[in-house]
C-alpha cells in the first residue's frame, strides 16, 4: 500500500509515522478530559508523532441498563471543543445515529462508527457525507474481508478518507481474540487499518459492566505494530479502577507512555529495515 489518508490537520495515516488516538473511553467531566488530553498533546509534541484525542459522550451499546453512558450530545460536544480549544489537538468521537453526525462533524475533526454499528448503512454514509475522516470500527462478528464492503458504503459518497479500526473477534462467550492476519487482509483491499489495544482486551458480557484482560496490553498491542498496524487506539484514565467505563482495559498515563515509546521504536524499527530492502531491491 502506499496511499495516505489525512485524519485530521497534521495527522497522516500511512506516510511512515504512527499515528496515536488516545483519551478516556467516556467523557466523565470537562476536567478529567482536559487533564488526559493535556497528557497527551505533551507526549505529541515530546515524541514528535501525530495525535487525536477521543472520549464518547454516549455509550449507547452496552449490555446493562446500569452501565455509564456518559453526558450525552450537547453537553458532551461543549467538552470535546473546549479540549480542542485549550490543547489544540484534534478531536474524535462516536456517532450512533445518522442525525448526530451533522452536529458532531461540526465539532470533531474525525467521525467513529462503533462496531456494534458498523453495518448500520445509513448511518456510515451519513457519517461519510459530512466530508470528514470516518474511522469505523470492525464488528466483533466480521471478517476483514467483509469490512471491505462497508468501507465501500462510505467511499460511495466520494469520501475516500476511510479506515478500518481493528478490536478483535468474538471467540466464543464472554470473550475477543485478535487475528492478526487482519491488517495483512485489509492491506491487500487497500483498507488502513488502525489496531485498538484496549477494546480488543475487553471480556463483553457476563455481568452489569464489561470485563478486561489489561495485563495483556502491551504484548497484544506490540505484535500488531509487527503485523503491520497502521496506527495505535489506547483508551487513557489517571485512575482506571475508578472509571465510569471500561475500569478493567483503560490504561494509566505512565503505563501508556512507556507502551507508546515501545510502539515507536518497533515501528521506526520495521520501517528503516523495510526501506533498506526495498534500496537493495533497486540498486540491483
Amino acid at each position: 500500500m502506499s496511499d495516505s489518508i489525512q485524519l485530521a490537520k497534521g495527522v497522516e495515516i500511512g506516510g511512515g509515522e504512527l499515528p496515536l488516538i488516545a483519551g478516556p473511553c467516556a467523557l466523565e467531566n470537562e476536567q478529567l478530559a482536559i487533564t488526559v488530553a493535556q497528557w497527551l498533546a505533551q507526549l505529541s509534541r515530546r515524541l514528535g508523532i501525530a495525535a487525536i484525542f477521543k472520549s464518547s459522550f454516549d455509550k449507547a451499546n452496552r449490555s446493562s441498563l446500569a452501565s455509564y453512558r456518559g453526558p450525552g450530545l450537547e453537553e458532551g460536544l461543549i467538552i470535546l471543543g473546549k479540549v480542542r480549544q485549550a490543547t489544540g489537538l484534534p478531536v474524535v468521537t462516536d456517532v450512533h445515529l445518522p442525525s448526530q453526525c451533522s452536529a458532531v462533524a461540526e465539532v470533531c475533526d474525525l467521525l467513529q462508527i462503533p462496531a456494534f454499528l458498523c453495518r448500520q448503512t445509513d448511518l456510515v454514509v451519513a457519517a461519510a457525507e459530512t466530508g470528514r475522516p470516518i474511522a469505523i470500527k470492525k464488528g466483533q462478528f466480521m471478517a476483514p474481508q467483509d469490512m471491505v464492503r462497508i468501507v465501500d458504503k462510505a467511499r460511495s459518497t466520494g469520501n475516500d478518507r476511510v479506515v478500518v479500526i481493528e478490536r478483535g473477534y468474538c471467540f466464543g462467550y464472554n470473550n475477543l481474540v485478535v487475528d492478526m492476519r487482519s491488517f495483512a487482509m485489509l492491506h491487500a483491499a487497500g483498507v488502513r487499518v488502525i489496531y485498538d489495544s484496549t477494546h480488543s482486551l475487553q471480556l463483553p458480557g457476563g455481568g452489569e459492566t464489561t470485563g478486561g484482560a489489561r495485563q495483556y496490553t502491551e504484548p497484544l498491542a506490540r505484535a500488531a505494530v509487527a503485523a503491520g498496524a497502521d496506527g495505535i487506539f489506547m483508551e487513557v484514565h489517571p485512575n482506571p479502577e475508578a472509571a465510569l467505563s471500561d475500569a478493567t482495559t483503560q490504561l494509566p498515563p505512565q503505563r501508556a507512555t512507556a507502551l507508546v515509546e515501545s510502539l515507536l521504536d518497533l515501528y521506526r524499527l520495521i520501517h528503516a529495515e523495510s526501506n533498506d530492502v526495498v534500496s537493495a531491491e533497486v540498486s540491483r
